[in-house]
């Protein structure tokens, strides 16, 4: 090994050595997309799981001739063929749908720094040459935007693996035109944000969107004394927090986020899950073709009659069809008491003839169905080598 003779040194040679990962990574995306214009002049799909085994098996085994350990190495590039997946189903989709689009309006729950923000900046940067943000204070002011023309596409959050479904956009779906044309997830890092320097003990209100406080309760139970304090998203906690500039007060939110305001996470992982993940849905005034290439899912809202067994015959359409459930969500109809609207994912495209045929029973069946979106699954399952 070279000698060195300082640690500023050693920083520059490491930071040399991220610039030339940059400029490889960059490389590597460009011939993923090269991979994707090839798969889409034949027809081929955009995952290849056994080609992607085979890739992460064969780097774990160089790995260890380099001294890093498989789970680095797992980890590394699971992300890494995510990233090229995700940017393949893009390409195909924009040659499908025939889209044009340099920069689009995308609107969103808060100001810069909500969840909401970096899952909408995430989608669009896989999507779309450029973004121009529109921050919304409520749900409906977002869908609002879209349906008046004010902005192209809603990126609203739907379900979270730690508090569950999010209510109020579910009973949005019910009485919109618009459709659901994608989806992507996003891991949900709680931190305690602060303005200043101080101490736990010091602390004495939180800010933040019910969401993270739900989702962080048994940290909170820790510090029964804590006044909270709702706002309308983390962005508008982390905006306020910062106004305030206060030892006492402290947001929850994202660590990227509280940047933006120039706060300090002084906690983090608070989350009562650990995998703590939010799925968004993406809504526009037009639905989209899904290529068959790509994964795709189909979300439909559907109204049984009050007879027994009703759902059970409906279900059993999807298991004849071998079409796979992957989510079931009941909710109230608005000025219909005990009576429940369903929400169904399955993973099937639309236009495919088990799903058409899945379809036309289920409208025979059934008192309401509609289709809110075949859209691509933006859910890349890791394999695991």
């Amino acid at each position: 090994m070279t000698p060195y003779a300082s640690l500023d040194e050693l920083r520059h040679d490491i930071s040399e050595l991220d610039s030339r990962l940059l400029t490889l990574l960059a490389k590597r995306r460009e011939l993923a997309v090269a991979v994707g214009n090839y798969k889409l002049q034949t027809q081929r799909p955009v995952r290849d799981v056994t080609r992607e085994k085979q890739l992460l098996e064969e780097l774990i085994e160089q790995g260890k001739t380099l001294s890093l350990d498989s789970h680095y190495i797992t980890r590394l590039f699971q992300l890494v063929i995510e990233d090229s997946v995700l940017i393949q189903q893009a390409l195909l989709q924009k040659a499908l749908n025939d889209s044009q689009q340099q920069a689009v309006r995308v609107a969103f729950l808060g100001p810069k720094g909500s969840y909401s923000h970096l899952a909408a900046r995430s989608y669009a940067s896989h999507h779309f040459d450029q973004m121009i943000e529109v921050g919304c204070s409520k749900f409906q002011d977002i869908v609002n935007q879209v349906e008046k023309g004010l902005a192209d596409y809603a990126v609203l959050p739907l379900e979270n693996t730690s508090s569950g479904s999010i209510n109020d956009v579910y009973d949005l779906l019910q009485n919109t035109g618009l459709h659901i044309v994608g989806e992507m997830t996003l891991p949900i890092n709680h931190c305690l944000l602060v303005s200043a320097e101080t101490s736990l003990e010091a602390i004495t209100t939180v800010y933040s969107h019910p969401q993270p406080f739900q989702q962080c309760s048994q940290y909170l139970n820790h510090y029964p004394h804590w006044k909270i304090n709702y706002t309308e998203s983390t962005a508008a906690a982390m905006e306020t927090v910062a106004s305030l500039n206060d030892p006492s007060v402290a947001a929850l939110g994202s660590e990227a986020g509280g940047q933006l305001y120039q706060l300090q996470a002084i906690e983090r992982q608070l989350a009562n899950q650990s995998q703590n993940i939010t799925r968004f849905i993406v809504l526009a005034r037009k639905p989209v073709k899904v290529s068959e290439q790509v994964p795709a899912k189909t979300t439909l809202l559907m109204a049984t009659g009050q007879q027994a067994g009703a759902l059970v015959d409906a279900l059993w359409v999807l298991r004849q069809h071998d079409i796979v459930m992957t989510k079931l969500e009941s909710r109230p109809i608005n000025g219909n008491p005990w009576e429940e609207m369903f929400y169904i994912d399955v993973q099937a495209n639309s236009s495919d003839p088990a799903m058409q045929s899945a379809l036309q029973q289920l409208t025979e069946l059934t008192r309401y169905l509609k289709v809110l979106g075949c859209y691509p699954s933006e859910t890349v399952t890791a394999v695991i080598p």
